[in-house]
This record gives structure tokens, C-alpha cells and sequence, in this order.
């Protein structure tokens, strides 16, 4: 087993990572930027070191200062934790070059995965079904043109080199689809230094649902089961369950069996996560992509089967075999995470940096907040603004969501925007609770938020008219009676005033204005 482990990442993961390390009497080794110099992360590792200036490309994303780091360190293994580096075969292979155990599944493995060309081509030679597309990049705009023609709009265009909806456009029409590849290659070579997209056909309003597989370096492949990812923004998760709403145990065999078969094609070693869009109508199921690292949403899968995943990577990297096979796998209850970003939903979701001034987290029966985040600290410009991962178990899927409706409505961040707000009314929302979920969920969601807010409004309005019509008419009989001095007033009387008219018993509505 391993002495020491570098944590090549911060925030949240880091956090986590640190955890599983200290279960396993392993001292964790922390890396910051000059932005981090007070992070959480750092705050608990048992040794922190700087590897540059706030910019990832300087820091994080460093991979000579990482692995010099790690050997002053006298690490023995490095972990990427999720983002930055964790999918990147290159540093894969210059942490074994090292010396070090790089904790995760190979570079060559990585590699054919990192690419979502080669890995639906790896899916289809393992017998998997994908979405009718492309297996190359495009060469060209005709070339764009002919596909498009052949598969039919909508179609999809995607970065081959990466995810998180990056170099992603959807494409309803002809007129659009010059516009759409062009602004799609630029965003991939900016996010991912490689401008290469492919085609494929639009599988319209799927769900979009995940099997986390493990494998060890033994030959022991297993799956845990799915998840449902399908609230989305900007392609983006948001809240993600486990088990998926639908729970149907011939769903999870067949797609956890097509995930193995696509794990196995490429000898793949650790945690890995085989995504699939699902349909609701015909139950039919296609590959996406493979994830070859551990996912943000990993939590909701340890509360349901009790299995530790991040344990089990230090583990399966080691040589250990797995701890479990798949008969032992058991899905007990639900559990659902939000993941709180400092961003703001109703402007587009635009990140909100600053310094969190207050910060009350949840806890209760069921309840597990993955943080990287205390009270004073700043959130950065600089990196993805998520504060924590918040999940919520339940027996059933509905008492999941009244612990995570009880948690929401426990947590407060002062000083920066967040999306707890948001949640907080997706939770309570009718179609999230009777699991209408697909892709466009929260497009739909806004809709009917807007239109509750805008009739809110006008109720308010309206409240506010009746109001001034009354108070209008009470002055108007007080002036009255202050004009005749033997007046005795009606206790009932009827005012017409901005065009209303308005019973006034003035007695009672003066009493309750000056109590209110």
C-alpha cells in the first residue's frame, strides 16, 4: 500500500480524496496556486505545496511542476481527483515515466476514450449500440453538409477531444449548420486545444443516465448500477439520482452488461463511468461517451450500495483486487445530489465569486454535504465555482427528496449568489417529483417558474390596488368626518375611487391596518 499520495486538484475533490487517504492510514499531499494559498485543501492536507500563479495553465495544469512536486514530496502516487488533468493520457503516462503509480485506468485506455471518435468506434466493435453519427472527425463543411442531409435534423455537433458541453451545438436546420460548425470548432480548440468535431444525430428529449464500472488489475469487471444525470444546464449536470426514477432491473442488466463490454475492449483498470442517452418511450438505450475518471456525482452511487469508490481506486491501483464482485452489489434505497455552484440562475447561471461571509451547512438522518468550502473563504475567479456536493438518502425516492427539500432549505451561503434557491424550487416542482426528467427539464422548468412568478406578481398588484382603494376611502371619511361636526359615520359605507368600488367596514379594516 502506498505511504504517501499526491492530490493533483483542489476544492471539494481534493477534500475527498484526502478522506479516503487518512481511512487508509495514507498521508495525503496537497498542490495550490498562489489563489489557493487558504483553501480548505490545503488547510487539511498533512503537506501543501505552491505549483505556480493563479492561472490553471500555470498551476494546476502543470505537469513537469506536479510530478517535480511529487518526487521532493516522495510521493508514491498521484491522484487527478475530476477536470484538469484526470483525463489526460499524456500526464498518465509522465506519472509512470516518474516512477509513480498514476491512480487510474491506463494511458492507452485513456487515450482511445478521450476521443469521442475512437471510443464509438471501440463501442461498436464491442457490439455496443451508439447513436447514429460519425466515427471521424469532420473534414470539411460539405462533408457536414451530406451527413446532415442523411441523418436528418436535428443533429448534434460535438468536440471529438472533450466534454461538459463544450464545442456542443445543436443544429435544427441547414441555414444554421456553417454558423454552428464554426463557432463549435473554436470553442474546442479553446476548451480542449483541439478543434476536431464530429456529426451525429439528435436523440430528442432522451434521458441521460450513467453506469459507474470498476475494474481491477486481475481481470474483475463489475458495474454499480445507474445513474440519472438528465438535469442539465448548458449540457452541464446539476442534480443526478441513483438509481435512475425508472428502477427497472432489465434497463440496469442490459446497460450495465453493454458498459462492461465497452470497459473490457479497451482493458480498461479503475473507476470508469459509461454514459448513455436513454429513451422513455421504447426503452432503447445508446452509447455516449466513457468518462475515464471518477464522476463529481459519484456520492449518490456510495450511499445507495455502501461501497467506497475512492478507497477502492487507492486500492485497485495498488494491485489490490476489488473488495466485491458483482453478486455483492446490492442498490438499497435512493439518494439524490445537487451540486451547489456559486452561480446565478436567473442570470444565466454566471458564475458569482467572492468571499462567503456566513455559511450554515445541512446535516439530520441522510444527509452528506462533500465541501470545499469554510466560512470566510473566497470563491475563485480563476476555477470552477462549486461549493459542495449535497446529497440526500432516502428509503424510497420520495422520502430522498424530503431530506434534500429539509437540507436545502437548512443551507445558507451569505455573500455570493448560489443556486440553493434554484433547487429549492425544482425540489417542490411537479414534474421533477413525479420524475419527468429528459435534457430540456430545466428550459421547461423556467417556463413554468416564470409564468408562476408573473401570476405572483399580478396577485401582488392586485393586493396592493385593494389596499390603496380601502386606505384611499378611509382618509377620504376621516377628512369627511373632520369637515362635519356632529358627523356620526356608517360603520358599512362604499367608496368609488379609481374607478373601483370598495366596501369599507371602517371600523375593523383601520383596527387591522394599524395592527398590520
Amino acid at each position: 500500500m502506498f505511504r504517501k499520495i499526491l492530490i493533483a486538484n483542489r476544492g471539494e475533490i481534493a477534500v475527498r480524496i484526502m478522506r479516503a487517504c487518512r481511512d487508509l492510514n495514507i498521508s495525503p499531499i496537497a498542490v495550490f496556486s498562489e489563489a489557493d494559498a487558504a483553501a480548505l485543501h490545503v488547510r487539511m492536507s498533512n503537506e501543501a505545496y505552491c505549483i505556480g500563479p493563479a492561472a490553471a495553465t500555470e498551476s494546476y495544469l502543470n505537469i513537469k511542476k506536479i510530478i517535480e512536486v511529487a518526487q521532493q514530496a516522495s510521493a508514491d502516487a498521484i491522484h487527478p481527483g475530476y477536470g484538469f488533468l484526470a483525463e489526460n493520457a499524456d500526464f498518465a503516462r509522465a506519472v509512470t515515466d516518474a516512477g509513480l503509480t498514476f491512480i487510474g485506468p491506463t494511458p492507452e485506455a485513456m487515450k482511445v476514450m478521450g476521443s469521442k471518435t475512437s471510443a464509438r468506434r471501440a463501442a461498436i466493435e464491442a457490439g455496443a449500440p451508439v447513436v447514429p453519427g460519425m466515427t471521424e472527425a469532420l473534414k470539411s463543411f460539405e462533408e457536414a453538409r451530406e451527413l446532415a442531409a442523411k441523418f436528418g435534423y436535428p443533429i448534434m455537433l460535438k468536440a471529438a477531444a472533450g466534454g461538459g458541453g463544450k464545442g456542443m451545438r445543436q443544429v435544427a436546420s441547414e441555414s444554421e449548420l456553417r454558423s454552428s460548425l464554426e463557432a463549435a470548432q473554436s470553442e474546442a480548440s479553446a476548451a480542449f486545444g483541439n478543434s476536431e468535431v464530429y456529426l451525429e444525430k439528435v436523440v430528442e428529449k432522451p434521458r441521460h443516465i450513467e453506469i459507474q464500472v470498476f475494474a481491477d488489475v486481475h481481470g474483475n469487471y463489475v458495474h454499480l448500477g445507474e445513474r440519472e444525470c438528465s438535469i442539465q444546464r448548458r449540457h452541464q449536470k446539476v442534480i443526478e439520482e441513483c438509481p435512475s426514477p425508472i428502477n427497472d432491473p432489465d434497463v440496469r442488466q442490459r446497460m450495465g452488461a453493454a458498459a462492461i463490454k465497452i470497459a473490457k475492449a479497451v482493458n480498461y483498470v479503475g473507476a470508469g463511468t459509461v454514459e448513455f442517452l436513454f429513451s422513455d418511450v421504447t426503452h432503447d438505450f445508446y452509447f455516449l461517451e466513457m468518462n475515464t475518471r471518477l464522476q463529481v456525482e459519484h456520492p449518490v452511487t456510495e450511499l445507495v450500495t455502501g461501497i467506497d469508490l475512492v478507497r477502492e481506486q487507492i486500492n485497485v491501483a495498488a494491485g489490490v483486487p476489488l473488495s466485491f464482485t458483482q453478486d455483492d452489489v446490492r442498490w438499497n434505497g435512493h439518494a439524490i445530489e445537487c451540486r451547489v455552484y456559486a452561480e446565478d440562475p436567473d442570470n444565466g447561471f454566471l458564475p458569482s465569486p467572492g468571499r462567503i461571509t456566513f455559511l450554515r451547512v445541512p446535516g439530520g438522518p441522510g444527509i452528506r454535504d462533500d465541501s470545499g468550502v469554510s466560512e470566510r473563504d473566497e470563491v475563485s475567479i480563476h476555477y470552477d465555482p462549486m461549493i459542495s456536493k449535497l446529497a440526500a438518502w432516502g428509503r424510497t425516492r420520495s422520502e430522498a427528496i424530503d431530506r434534500m427539500r429539509r437540507a436545502l432549505d437548512e443551507y445558507a451561503v451569505g455573500g455570493i449568489k448560489t443556486t440553493l434557491p434554484f433547487f429549492r424550487e425544482i425540489v417542490r416542482d411537479e414534474e421533477f417529483i413525479e420524475a419527468k426528467l429528459d435534457t430540456g427539464f430545466i428550459p421547461r422548468f423556467n417556463e413554468r417558474r416564470a409564468r408562476t412568478r408573473s401570476a405572483n406578481a399580478s396577485e401582488l398588484c392586485d393586493l396592493r390596488r385593494d389596499v390603496a382603494i380601502i386606505a384611499g376611502g378611509l382618509a377620504y371619511a376621516d377628512a369627511q368626518r373632520a369637515g362635519e361636526k356632529n358627523h356620526r359615520p356608517s360603520d358599512q359605507s362604499k367608496w368609488k375611487i379609481a374607478g373601483r368600488t370598495a366596501a369599507v367596514n371602517q371600523t375593523r379594516v383601520k383596527k387591522n391596518m394599524q395592527q398590520t
